[in-house]
């Protein structure tokens, strides 16, 4: 599903989704509200959602389809352009699984589309490495931990992840299988209490573990 309040922008949205013999875009709203009863009422597998809408912007939208103590979350991925604006990290905790800018070109919206509908996220690499960087250790909040010890290796993974780094690409920097990859990454949601790698991503920006590579948890 789109939600995009230029009628432009979803018209070029849809023919790059549906140009893929996989992806079929199942319906589009104008404005945060629309989208979110059409997102209730469809159920697509994802919801691309613009982050500045009328009535409902995409942090709102976000947080009633997907946001903590919805039952059967869907899968948000934010499409903005605004790859440095509060609103994106606000949608991070609001429980969106993934943010692609507009100007990223085909070719990442659709491994978006896909990686959401699988299960796992993608971040532009742009948004990983300004926006957390910049704007999570700002907040100076208290940072959870975990609430079992990580291992050396499962901190290797969490700072890949940090660093926009894919399933794949963690397996090939740290020598290790896809499964295995996959097998760290359940065990770290469940050590950090989380849902999903977006928020794994945000956690080693807010507990400083991307600029201690040694501190100890």
């Amino acid at each position: 599903m789109l939600a995009d309040d230029q009628a432009m922008i979803r018209g070029g949205l849809k023919l790059i989704l549906e140009d893929q013999e996989d992806i079929t875009v199942v319906g589009e709203a104008a404005d945060g509200a629309a989208a979110v009863h059409l997102a209730r009422r469809l159920r697509p597998d994802v919801c691309l959602i613009d982050i500045r809408m009328p009535l409902l912007d995409g942090i709102e939208v976000t947080r009633a389809l997907a946001g903590p103590g919805v039952p059967d979350p869907l899968r948000v991925v934010i499409v903005t352009t605004f790859d440095l604006d509060e609103y994106v990290y606000g949608a991070l905790h609001a429980g969106a699984v993934g943010f692609v800018l507009k100007d990223a070109g085909p070719a990442l919206l659709v491994e978006a589309v896909r990686a959401a509908r699988a299960g796992d996220a993608l971040i532009s690499p742009s948004v990983t490495l300004r926006l957390l960087r910049t704007l999570v250790p700002a907040r100076g909040a208290a940072v959870p931990g975990p609430k079992q010890p990580l291992s050396e290796r499962e901190r290797e993974v969490i700072r890949a992840i940090g660093r926009g780094r894919t399933n794949q690409e963690i397996a090939a920097e740290l020598f290790i299988s896809l499964s295995t990859v996959k097998s760290h990454l359940a065990t770290i949601q469940n050590k950090l209490q989380v849902r999903n790698r977006v928020e794994i991503a945000a956690w080693a920006w807010e507990s400083r573990l991307m600029d201690d590579a040694r501190r100890p948890y």
